[in-house]
Protein backbone atom coordinates (compact mmCIF):
# COMPACT_ATOMS: atom_id res chain seq x y z
CA UNK A 1 0.00 0.00 0.00
CA UNK A 2 1.60 3.23 -0.93
CA UNK A 3 2.39 6.05 2.43
CA UNK A 4 -0.33 8.24 2.63
CA UNK A 5 1.16 11.79 3.36
CA UNK A 6 0.06 14.13 5.92
CA UNK A 7 0.43 16.99 3.43
CA UNK A 8 -1.96 15.41 1.30
CA UNK A 9 -4.98 16.58 3.23
CA UNK A 10 -5.57 20.32 5.03
CA UNK A 11 -3.33 20.41 8.12
CA UNK A 12 -6.38 20.69 10.38
CA UNK A 13 -6.23 19.01 13.75
CA UNK A 14 -7.44 15.65 13.76
CA UNK A 15 -10.59 17.28 16.62
CA UNK A 16 -11.82 19.39 13.71
CA UNK A 17 -15.51 18.15 13.24
CA UNK A 18 -15.68 19.85 9.44
CA UNK A 19 -12.54 17.89 8.16
CA UNK A 20 -13.99 14.69 6.59
CA UNK A 21 -12.04 11.65 7.81
CA UNK A 22 -8.78 10.45 5.93
CA UNK A 23 -8.26 7.19 7.59
CA UNK A 24 -11.65 5.84 7.48
CA UNK A 25 -10.27 2.68 5.99
CA UNK A 26 -9.04 0.42 9.06
CA UNK A 27 -10.04 -3.58 9.08
CA UNK A 28 -12.93 -4.32 10.75
CA UNK A 29 -12.31 -5.63 14.58
CA UNK A 30 -12.63 -9.15 15.41
CA UNK A 31 -16.04 -9.81 16.91
CA UNK A 32 -16.52 -10.60 20.22
CA UNK A 33 -16.46 -13.91 21.71
CA UNK A 34 -18.90 -15.92 23.58
CA UNK A 35 -18.54 -14.14 27.06
CA UNK A 36 -20.09 -16.06 29.87
CA UNK A 37 -22.04 -13.83 32.26
CA UNK A 38 -19.86 -12.71 35.30
CA UNK A 39 -20.74 -12.54 38.48
CA UNK A 40 -20.27 -9.61 40.42
CA UNK A 41 -18.32 -10.73 42.77
CA UNK A 42 -16.20 -13.04 39.86
CA UNK A 43 -15.65 -9.41 38.15
CA UNK A 44 -14.79 -7.72 41.35
CA UNK A 45 -12.20 -9.40 41.36
CA UNK A 46 -10.82 -7.68 38.37
CA UNK A 47 -9.27 -5.18 41.19
CA UNK A 48 -8.94 -5.13 44.50
CA UNK A 49 -8.06 -1.75 46.96
CA UNK A 50 -7.24 -1.96 50.91
CA UNK A 51 -6.33 0.71 53.29
CA UNK A 52 -3.34 0.33 55.68
CA UNK A 53 -2.81 2.93 58.54
CA UNK A 54 0.53 4.50 59.82
CA UNK A 55 0.04 3.10 63.47
CA UNK A 56 -2.44 0.26 64.63
CA UNK A 57 -3.43 2.74 67.41
CA UNK A 58 -3.98 6.26 68.92
CA UNK A 59 -4.21 7.27 71.90
CA UNK A 60 -7.85 7.94 72.59
CA UNK A 61 -6.66 11.54 74.40
CA UNK A 62 -4.65 12.29 71.52
CA UNK A 63 -5.36 13.53 67.99
CA UNK A 64 -3.49 13.38 65.03
CA UNK A 65 -2.69 16.18 62.34
CA UNK A 66 -1.59 14.40 59.34
CA UNK A 67 -2.27 10.23 60.29
CA UNK A 68 -0.97 9.07 57.10
CA UNK A 69 -3.56 5.95 55.17
CA UNK A 70 -2.12 4.03 52.72
CA UNK A 71 -3.95 3.01 49.73
CA UNK A 72 -3.59 -0.33 47.94
CA UNK A 73 -4.87 -1.08 44.50
CA UNK A 74 -3.96 -4.31 42.37
CA UNK A 75 -4.97 -5.22 39.43
CA UNK A 76 -6.05 -9.20 38.64
CA UNK A 77 -3.16 -11.52 37.70
CA UNK A 78 -1.70 -12.14 34.49
CA UNK A 79 -3.29 -15.33 34.24
CA UNK A 80 -6.44 -14.17 34.72
CA UNK A 81 -5.93 -11.70 32.07
CA UNK A 82 -4.43 -13.84 29.27
CA UNK A 83 -7.35 -16.01 29.08
CA UNK A 84 -9.34 -13.41 27.94
CA UNK A 85 -7.54 -9.71 27.23
CA UNK A 86 -9.13 -7.34 25.33
CA UNK A 87 -6.90 -7.02 21.88
CA UNK A 88 -5.40 -3.73 20.74
CA UNK A 89 -5.42 -0.61 18.60
CA UNK A 90 -1.39 0.25 18.32
CA UNK A 91 -0.18 2.76 16.60
CA UNK A 92 3.55 3.12 15.96
CA UNK A 93 5.02 6.53 15.20
CA UNK A 94 8.71 6.41 14.09
CA UNK A 95 11.45 9.35 13.07
CA UNK A 96 13.12 8.46 9.82
CA UNK A 97 14.99 11.59 9.85
CA UNK A 98 18.17 11.67 8.58
CA UNK A 99 20.64 11.07 11.76
CA UNK A 100 18.38 7.72 11.90
CA UNK A 101 20.26 6.19 9.22
CA UNK A 102 22.24 2.73 9.56
CA UNK A 103 22.55 1.13 12.43
CA UNK A 104 19.89 2.99 14.24
CA UNK A 105 17.10 2.64 11.60
CA UNK A 106 18.22 -1.38 11.39
CA UNK A 107 17.74 -1.80 15.11
CA UNK A 108 14.45 -0.06 15.20
CA UNK A 109 12.73 -2.42 11.98
CA UNK A 110 14.01 -5.24 14.95
CA UNK A 111 12.68 -3.92 16.83
CA UNK A 112 9.17 -3.37 14.91
CA UNK A 113 9.36 -7.02 13.80
CA UNK A 114 9.42 -8.36 17.27
CA UNK A 115 6.45 -6.13 17.88
CA UNK A 116 4.70 -7.48 14.85
CA UNK A 117 5.28 -11.08 15.75
CA UNK A 118 3.67 -10.68 19.37
CA UNK A 119 0.42 -9.03 18.42
CA UNK A 120 -2.58 -11.05 18.25
CA UNK A 121 -5.09 -11.97 15.56
CA UNK A 122 -7.46 -9.70 17.60
CA UNK A 123 -5.28 -6.94 17.59
CA UNK A 124 -4.35 -4.26 14.86
CA UNK A 125 -1.59 -1.61 14.22
CA UNK A 126 -0.66 0.98 11.87
CA UNK A 127 2.77 1.95 10.53
CA UNK A 128 3.66 5.99 10.94
CA UNK A 129 6.97 7.31 9.81
CA UNK A 130 8.07 10.78 9.95
CA UNK A 131 10.84 12.92 8.72
CA UNK A 132 10.40 16.58 6.73
CA UNK A 133 6.75 15.21 7.02
CA UNK A 134 4.53 12.18 8.66
CA UNK A 135 3.04 9.18 5.90
CA UNK A 136 0.71 6.75 7.38
CA UNK A 137 2.73 3.27 6.02
CA UNK A 138 -0.24 0.87 6.58
CA UNK A 139 -4.18 1.37 7.15
CA UNK A 140 -5.39 -0.13 11.05
CA UNK A 141 -4.53 -3.57 10.39
CA UNK A 142 -5.73 -6.72 11.43
CA UNK A 143 -2.71 -8.58 12.64
CA UNK A 144 -3.80 -12.22 10.94
CA UNK A 145 -0.67 -13.58 8.87
CA UNK A 146 -1.29 -11.50 6.30
CA UNK A 147 -1.43 -8.32 7.79
CA UNK A 148 1.08 -8.88 9.61
CA UNK A 149 3.52 -9.66 6.47
CA UNK A 150 2.43 -6.52 5.10
CA UNK A 151 3.35 -4.56 8.13
CA UNK A 152 6.66 -6.24 8.19
CA UNK A 153 7.22 -5.06 4.36
CA UNK A 154 6.09 -1.48 5.35
CA UNK A 155 8.58 -1.00 7.99
CA UNK A 156 11.53 -2.94 5.80
CA UNK A 157 10.57 0.16 2.80
CA UNK A 158 11.52 2.84 5.75
CA UNK A 159 14.08 4.82 4.35
CA UNK A 160 15.84 7.67 6.16
CA UNK A 161 15.25 11.25 4.90
CA UNK A 162 15.76 14.69 6.34
CA UNK A 163 14.57 16.82 9.10
CA UNK A 164 12.60 15.91 12.27
CA UNK A 165 9.10 16.77 12.36
CA UNK A 166 7.65 15.13 15.12
CA UNK A 167 4.21 17.01 15.63
CA UNK A 168 3.03 15.94 12.17
CA UNK A 169 4.04 12.53 13.07
CA UNK A 170 1.61 12.95 16.16
CA UNK A 171 -0.84 14.40 14.35
CA UNK A 172 -1.45 11.76 11.46
CA UNK A 173 -1.78 9.22 14.63
CA UNK A 174 -4.39 11.14 16.00
CA UNK A 175 -6.23 10.88 12.53
CA UNK A 176 -5.89 7.64 12.34
CA UNK A 177 -7.11 7.02 15.96
CA UNK A 178 -9.73 9.80 15.61
CA UNK A 179 -11.28 8.39 12.12
CA UNK A 180 -11.69 4.74 12.48
CA UNK A 181 -14.66 2.79 11.74
CA UNK A 182 -14.35 0.69 14.52
CA UNK A 183 -12.48 0.23 18.26
CA UNK A 184 -10.68 -1.99 20.17
CA UNK A 185 -10.63 -1.57 23.55
CA UNK A 186 -7.60 -0.79 24.20
CA UNK A 187 -5.52 1.91 22.39
CA UNK A 188 -1.94 3.37 22.37
CA UNK A 189 0.86 5.45 20.71
CA UNK A 190 4.48 4.78 20.83
CA UNK A 191 6.74 7.51 19.59
CA UNK A 192 10.42 6.74 18.78
CA UNK A 193 12.81 9.70 18.08
CA UNK A 194 16.56 10.36 17.86
CA UNK A 195 16.37 14.26 17.12
CA UNK A 196 15.02 17.89 17.91
CA UNK A 197 11.91 18.68 16.50
CA UNK A 198 12.55 21.01 13.51
CA UNK A 199 9.03 22.56 12.99
CA UNK A 200 7.00 23.19 16.33
CA UNK A 201 9.91 23.18 19.17
CA UNK A 202 10.28 26.58 20.84
CA UNK A 203 12.10 28.86 19.33
CA UNK A 204 13.66 32.40 21.00
CA UNK A 205 10.53 34.73 20.81
CA UNK A 206 8.09 32.72 18.79
CA UNK A 207 5.75 31.47 22.30
CA UNK A 208 5.10 28.22 21.22
CA UNK A 209 5.64 25.51 23.72
CA UNK A 210 6.34 21.76 23.97
CA UNK A 211 2.86 20.87 23.95
CA UNK A 212 2.03 22.32 20.82
CA UNK A 213 3.59 19.09 19.60
CA UNK A 214 0.47 17.13 20.93
CA UNK A 215 -2.90 16.90 19.19
CA UNK A 216 -5.93 18.46 21.54
CA UNK A 217 -7.64 14.87 21.35
CA UNK A 218 -4.46 13.39 22.75
CA UNK A 219 -4.54 15.42 26.06
CA UNK A 220 -8.03 15.46 27.10
CA UNK A 221 -8.06 17.04 30.84
CA UNK A 222 -8.45 14.00 33.38
CA UNK A 223 -7.71 11.41 30.96
CA UNK A 224 -11.39 10.11 30.31
CA UNK A 225 -11.52 11.95 27.54
CA UNK A 226 -8.74 11.55 25.97
CA UNK A 227 -7.53 9.79 22.52
CA UNK A 228 -5.24 7.14 23.66
CA UNK A 229 -1.92 7.34 25.95
CA UNK A 230 1.45 8.26 23.76
CA UNK A 231 4.77 6.35 25.30
CA UNK A 232 7.64 7.94 23.96
CA UNK A 233 10.96 6.63 23.74
CA UNK A 234 13.87 8.94 23.71
CA UNK A 235 16.75 7.06 21.49
CA UNK A 236 20.31 7.30 21.62
CA UNK A 237 22.00 10.70 23.33
CA UNK A 238 20.88 13.29 21.18
CA UNK A 239 16.92 13.25 21.60
CA UNK A 240 14.96 16.06 22.74
CA UNK A 241 14.24 14.61 26.75
CA UNK A 242 11.78 17.33 27.50
CA UNK A 243 9.50 17.33 24.07
CA UNK A 244 9.38 13.29 24.60
CA UNK A 245 8.53 14.07 28.78
CA UNK A 246 6.03 16.37 28.21
CA UNK A 247 4.20 14.51 24.83
CA UNK A 248 3.79 11.32 27.52
CA UNK A 249 3.19 13.45 30.44
CA UNK A 250 0.43 15.02 28.66
CA UNK A 251 -0.95 12.03 27.57
CA UNK A 252 -0.88 9.39 29.69
CA UNK A 253 1.87 7.56 28.97
CA UNK A 254 5.34 7.02 29.97
CA UNK A 255 8.99 8.17 28.73
CA UNK A 256 11.53 6.26 28.41
CA UNK A 257 15.05 7.04 27.47
CA UNK A 258 16.96 3.74 25.43
CA UNK A 259 20.86 4.88 26.33
CA UNK A 260 21.48 1.60 25.24
CA UNK A 261 20.18 1.63 21.36
CA UNK A 262 20.56 -1.47 20.75
CA UNK A 263 18.22 -2.18 23.59
CA UNK A 264 15.45 -0.88 21.73
CA UNK A 265 13.75 -3.95 21.36
CA UNK A 266 13.69 -5.24 24.98
CA UNK A 267 12.58 -1.29 25.32
CA UNK A 268 9.48 -1.99 22.96
CA UNK A 269 9.23 -5.66 24.45
CA UNK A 270 8.40 -4.03 27.77
CA UNK A 271 5.63 -1.70 26.73
CA UNK A 272 4.29 -4.38 24.52
CA UNK A 273 3.86 -6.78 27.68
CA UNK A 274 2.03 -4.33 29.33
CA UNK A 275 -0.57 -3.20 26.68
CA UNK A 276 -1.35 -6.58 26.15
CA UNK A 277 -2.16 -7.25 29.44
CA UNK A 278 -4.85 -4.45 30.19
CA UNK A 279 -6.90 -5.48 32.96
CA UNK A 280 -8.66 -2.69 33.91
CA UNK A 281 -9.72 0.60 32.58
CA UNK A 282 -11.27 4.29 33.67
CA UNK A 283 -10.60 3.54 37.48
CA UNK A 284 -11.34 5.16 40.24
CA UNK A 285 -10.78 5.44 43.94
CA UNK A 286 -13.10 6.79 46.13
CA UNK A 287 -12.67 8.08 50.07
CA UNK A 288 -15.33 9.00 52.16
CA UNK A 289 -14.45 9.93 56.04
CA UNK A 290 -16.38 7.49 58.30
CA UNK A 291 -16.16 9.38 61.66
CA UNK A 292 -16.88 12.65 62.42
CA UNK A 293 -13.79 14.83 62.92
CA UNK A 294 -11.87 12.41 60.40
CA UNK A 295 -10.84 14.69 57.40
CA UNK A 296 -8.45 14.42 54.16
CA UNK A 297 -5.78 17.24 54.10
CA UNK A 298 -3.63 15.89 51.37
CA UNK A 299 -3.18 13.07 48.90
CA UNK A 300 -0.20 12.37 47.75
CA UNK A 301 -1.30 10.70 44.16
CA UNK A 302 1.96 11.62 41.69
CA UNK A 303 0.79 12.55 37.92
CA UNK A 304 -2.51 11.06 39.17
CA UNK A 305 -5.56 13.12 39.16
CA UNK A 306 -6.81 13.70 42.64
CA UNK A 307 -9.51 15.64 44.72
CA UNK A 308 -10.39 16.28 48.16
CA UNK A 309 -13.60 18.17 48.59
CA UNK A 310 -13.59 21.40 50.69
CA UNK A 311 -14.90 20.28 53.66
CA UNK A 312 -12.33 17.23 53.94
CA UNK A 313 -14.55 14.64 54.12
CA UNK A 314 -14.40 13.12 50.68
CA UNK A 315 -11.54 12.50 48.27
CA UNK A 316 -10.80 10.87 45.09
CA UNK A 317 -8.18 9.60 42.81
CA UNK A 318 -8.67 8.72 38.65
CA UNK A 319 -6.56 5.91 38.43
CA UNK A 320 -7.26 4.97 34.67
CA UNK A 321 -6.12 2.02 33.30
CA UNK A 322 -3.97 -1.08 34.90
CA UNK A 323 -2.10 -3.87 33.75
CA UNK A 324 -2.21 -7.38 34.66
CA UNK A 325 -0.46 -7.30 38.22
CA UNK A 326 -0.26 -3.68 38.09
CA UNK A 327 -0.30 -1.72 41.97
CA UNK A 328 -1.22 1.36 42.64
CA UNK A 329 -0.40 3.14 46.02
CA UNK A 330 -1.56 6.56 47.06
CA UNK A 331 -0.83 8.01 50.82
CA UNK A 332 -3.59 10.24 52.15
CA UNK A 333 -2.92 12.40 55.58
CA UNK A 334 -5.76 12.80 57.68
CA UNK A 335 -6.82 14.49 61.15
CA UNK A 336 -7.68 12.67 63.59
CA UNK A 337 -9.95 13.60 66.07
CA UNK A 338 -9.60 12.96 70.24
CA UNK A 339 -11.72 10.15 70.65
CA UNK A 340 -14.60 9.98 72.82
CA UNK A 341 -14.38 8.24 76.60
CA UNK A 342 -16.08 5.23 75.78
CA UNK A 343 -14.90 5.00 72.00
CA UNK A 344 -12.35 1.79 71.87
CA UNK A 345 -12.09 2.74 67.81
CA UNK A 346 -12.63 4.99 65.60
CA UNK A 347 -13.36 4.40 62.35
CA UNK A 348 -11.47 6.78 59.81
CA UNK A 349 -12.38 6.15 55.63
CA UNK A 350 -14.69 4.07 53.46
CA UNK A 351 -13.08 3.42 50.15
CA UNK A 352 -15.15 2.24 46.61
CA UNK A 353 -13.28 1.88 44.06
CA UNK A 354 -15.26 1.63 40.03
CA UNK A 355 -13.35 0.50 36.81
CA UNK A 356 -14.57 -0.94 33.48
CA UNK A 357 -13.63 -4.44 32.48
CA UNK A 358 -11.51 -4.34 29.20
CA UNK A 359 -13.27 -7.25 28.22
CA UNK A 360 -16.83 -6.92 28.79
CA UNK A 361 -17.08 -3.78 28.42
CA UNK A 362 -19.12 -3.50 31.79
CA UNK A 363 -18.55 -0.95 34.88
CA UNK A 364 -18.34 -2.39 37.88
CA UNK A 365 -18.54 -1.37 41.72
CA UNK A 366 -15.61 -2.66 43.95
CA UNK A 367 -16.03 -1.75 47.61
CA UNK A 368 -12.83 -2.42 49.58
CA UNK A 369 -12.37 -5.90 51.93
CA UNK A 370 -11.99 -3.25 55.06
CA UNK A 371 -12.54 -0.26 56.33
CA UNK A 372 -9.73 2.17 57.69
CA UNK A 373 -9.55 1.73 61.59
CA UNK A 374 -7.43 2.76 64.52
CA UNK A 375 -8.00 1.65 68.31
CA UNK A 376 -8.48 4.34 70.51
CA UNK A 377 -6.78 2.55 74.32
CA UNK A 378 -5.86 5.04 77.16
CA UNK A 379 -2.78 4.67 76.37
CA UNK A 380 -0.57 2.96 73.44
CA UNK A 381 1.79 0.01 73.81
CA UNK A 382 5.42 -0.40 72.25
CA UNK A 383 3.59 -2.34 69.76
CA UNK A 384 1.39 -0.28 68.83
CA UNK A 385 4.43 2.38 68.11
CA UNK A 386 5.37 0.54 65.38
CA UNK A 387 5.13 1.89 62.20
CA UNK A 388 3.24 -0.16 58.86
CA UNK A 389 5.87 -1.04 56.80
CA UNK A 390 3.94 -0.90 54.11
CA UNK A 391 2.77 2.72 54.85
CA UNK A 392 6.89 3.49 55.48
CA UNK A 393 7.93 1.80 52.35
CA UNK A 394 5.24 4.36 50.13
CA UNK A 395 6.69 7.77 52.16
CA UNK A 396 10.04 6.63 51.09
CA UNK A 397 9.36 6.10 48.01
CA UNK A 398 7.52 9.05 47.45
CA UNK A 399 9.78 11.48 49.39
CA UNK A 400 12.30 10.56 47.06
CA UNK A 401 10.73 10.59 43.92
CA UNK A 402 10.17 14.70 45.19
CA UNK A 403 13.50 15.23 45.67
CA UNK A 404 14.23 13.88 42.25
CA UNK A 405 12.42 16.50 40.84
CA UNK A 406 13.69 18.81 43.37
CA UNK A 407 17.65 17.93 42.25
CA UNK A 408 16.61 17.95 38.50
CA UNK A 409 15.00 21.85 39.19
CA UNK A 410 18.86 22.22 40.76
CA UNK A 411 20.25 20.87 37.64
CA UNK A 412 18.70 23.02 35.29
CA UNK A 413 19.74 26.23 36.57
CA UNK A 414 23.42 25.01 36.63
CA UNK A 415 23.85 24.20 40.60
CA UNK A 416 24.92 20.85 39.90
CA UNK A 417 26.64 20.41 43.30
CA UNK A 418 22.91 21.02 45.13
CA UNK A 419 21.65 18.94 42.49
CA UNK A 420 24.01 15.74 43.67
CA UNK A 421 23.95 16.57 47.26
CA UNK A 422 20.26 15.94 47.53
CA UNK A 423 20.35 12.80 45.34
CA UNK A 424 22.93 12.13 47.79
CA UNK A 425 20.68 12.56 51.04
CA UNK A 426 18.28 11.26 49.74
CA UNK A 427 19.70 7.90 48.90
CA UNK A 428 21.25 7.29 52.34
CA UNK A 429 17.81 8.28 54.09
CA UNK A 430 16.26 5.33 52.13
CA UNK A 431 19.02 2.97 52.95
CA UNK A 432 18.60 4.27 56.51
CA UNK A 433 14.91 3.84 56.43
CA UNK A 434 13.01 0.85 58.23
CA UNK A 435 11.98 -0.75 55.36
CA UNK A 436 16.00 -0.31 53.68
CA UNK A 437 17.52 -2.01 56.88
CA UNK A 438 15.10 -4.94 56.40
CA UNK A 439 16.48 -5.19 52.58
CA UNK A 440 13.28 -4.14 50.61
CA UNK A 441 13.69 -4.83 47.47
CA UNK A 442 11.89 -1.54 45.95
CA UNK A 443 14.03 0.39 48.22
CA UNK A 444 17.34 -1.44 46.75
CA UNK A 445 16.25 -0.26 43.58
CA UNK A 446 15.18 3.00 44.45
CA UNK A 447 18.66 3.30 46.31
CA UNK A 448 20.93 2.15 43.32
CA UNK A 449 18.68 4.56 40.80
CA UNK A 450 19.70 7.43 42.89
CA UNK A 451 23.42 6.38 43.14
CA UNK A 452 23.15 6.30 39.07
CA UNK A 453 21.11 10.23 38.83
CA UNK A 454 23.80 11.23 41.43
CA UNK A 455 26.36 10.63 39.28
CA UNK A 456 25.11 11.60 36.28
CA UNK A 457 24.00 15.17 37.76
CA UNK A 458 27.66 16.27 38.95
CA UNK A 459 28.55 18.31 36.20
CA UNK A 460 26.90 19.85 33.40
CA UNK A 461 28.27 17.88 30.02
CA UNK A 462 26.83 14.41 31.78
CA UNK A 463 24.26 16.29 32.95
CA UNK A 464 23.13 17.09 28.53
CA UNK A 465 24.31 13.77 27.81
CA UNK A 466 22.32 11.48 29.85
CA UNK A 467 20.98 13.16 33.04
CA UNK A 468 18.42 15.25 32.41
CA UNK A 469 16.99 12.24 30.18
CA UNK A 470 17.58 10.05 33.24
CA UNK A 471 15.89 12.22 35.22
CA UNK A 472 12.90 12.89 33.64
CA UNK A 473 12.42 8.88 32.60
CA UNK A 474 12.75 8.23 36.78
CA UNK A 475 10.28 10.89 37.47
CA UNK A 476 7.74 9.39 34.64
CA UNK A 477 7.98 6.71 35.88
CA UNK A 478 7.87 7.01 39.60
CA UNK A 479 4.68 8.91 39.23
CA UNK A 480 2.60 6.44 37.09
CA UNK A 481 3.96 4.17 39.08
CA UNK A 482 4.71 1.92 36.05
CA UNK A 483 7.99 0.74 34.88
CA UNK A 484 9.46 2.33 31.86
CA UNK A 485 11.71 0.87 28.88
CA UNK A 486 14.64 2.74 29.88
CA UNK A 487 17.95 1.56 29.35
CA UNK A 488 20.83 2.09 31.61
CA UNK A 489 24.91 1.79 31.08
CA UNK A 490 25.88 -1.10 32.59
CA UNK A 491 29.21 -0.28 34.10
CA UNK A 492 27.42 2.42 36.15
CA UNK A 493 24.83 0.02 37.37
CA UNK A 494 27.50 -2.89 38.47
CA UNK A 495 28.99 0.37 40.50
CA UNK A 496 25.47 1.90 42.14
CA UNK A 497 24.44 -1.82 43.15
CA UNK A 498 23.97 -2.57 46.22
CA UNK A 499 24.20 -5.74 46.05
CA UNK A 500 25.09 -9.09 43.68
CA UNK A 501 21.54 -9.56 42.26
CA UNK A 502 19.92 -9.45 39.08
CA UNK A 503 18.49 -5.94 38.25
CA UNK A 504 15.11 -5.50 38.08
CA UNK A 505 12.66 -2.17 36.76
CA UNK A 506 11.00 -1.28 39.24
CA UNK A 507 7.17 -1.89 38.76
CA UNK A 508 7.69 -4.35 35.96
CA UNK A 509 4.77 -6.74 36.11
CA UNK A 510 5.12 -10.36 35.28
CA UNK A 511 3.71 -9.62 31.51
CA UNK A 512 6.02 -7.21 30.99
CA UNK A 513 8.94 -9.38 32.36
CA UNK A 514 7.42 -12.84 30.16
CA UNK A 515 7.84 -10.25 27.19
CA UNK A 516 11.39 -9.09 28.06
CA UNK A 517 12.36 -12.65 28.33
CA UNK A 518 11.18 -13.34 25.00
CA UNK A 519 13.19 -10.55 23.28
CA UNK A 520 16.56 -11.86 24.62
CA UNK A 521 15.69 -15.17 23.86
CA UNK A 522 15.72 -16.33 27.89
CA UNK A 523 13.68 -18.29 29.85
CA UNK A 524 11.38 -16.35 32.35
CA UNK A 525 12.08 -15.94 36.08
CA UNK A 526 11.24 -18.69 37.84
CA UNK A 527 7.84 -17.79 39.04
CA UNK A 528 6.91 -16.73 35.74
CA UNK A 529 7.40 -20.35 34.22
CA UNK A 530 5.54 -21.47 37.07
CA UNK A 531 2.30 -19.39 35.48
CA UNK A 532 3.06 -21.01 32.03
CA UNK A 533 3.10 -24.24 33.16
CA UNK A 534 5.39 -27.59 31.97
CA UNK A 535 6.00 -28.03 28.52
CA UNK A 536 5.14 -25.50 27.20
CA UNK A 537 8.03 -22.77 26.82
CA UNK A 538 11.43 -24.80 26.17
CA UNK A 539 13.13 -23.14 29.16
CA UNK A 540 15.76 -25.66 29.23
CA UNK A 541 17.18 -24.71 25.60
CA UNK A 542 16.62 -21.85 26.08
CA UNK A 543 18.86 -21.49 29.30
CA UNK A 544 22.13 -23.15 27.21
CA UNK A 545 21.51 -20.87 24.86
CA UNK A 546 22.29 -18.04 27.98
CA UNK A 547 25.11 -20.27 29.15
CA UNK A 548 26.38 -20.18 25.88
CA UNK A 549 26.40 -16.38 25.14
CA UNK A 550 28.05 -15.40 28.23
CA UNK A 551 25.22 -13.84 29.50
Amino acid sequence: MPALSSSSAAAAEPDDDDEPPLYADDDPVEPAGEQAAATDGDAAAGLVVKAHCEYPAVARGASRDKFAVLVHAKAAGAAAAAASRAPLDLVTVLDVSGSMAGRKLALVKKAMGFVIDNLGPADRLCVVSFSTEASRRTRLLRMSEVGKATAKRAVESLVDDSATNIGDGLRVAGRVLGDRRHKNAVSSVILLSDGKDSYVVPRRGNGMSYMDLVPPSFASSGGRGRLAPIHTFGFGADHDAAAMNTIAESTGGTFSFVENEAAIQDSFAQCIGGLLSVAVQDARIAVACSSPGVLVREIKSGRYESRVDADGRAASVEVGELYADEERRFLLFINVPIAEATEDATQLIKLSCTYRDTVTGRTIDVAAGEDAVVRRPLEVSAADQEVSMEVERERVRVEATEDIAIARAAAERGDHAEAARTLQLRREAVEASAPGLAGDVMCDELADDLCELEEEVEDAPRYERAGRARMLAGMSSHGLQRASGTTYNSSRRKQCARKERAKERLYATPAMGMMVSKSRDEPPPAAQRQQKGPGRGGDEQSEKKKKKSGE
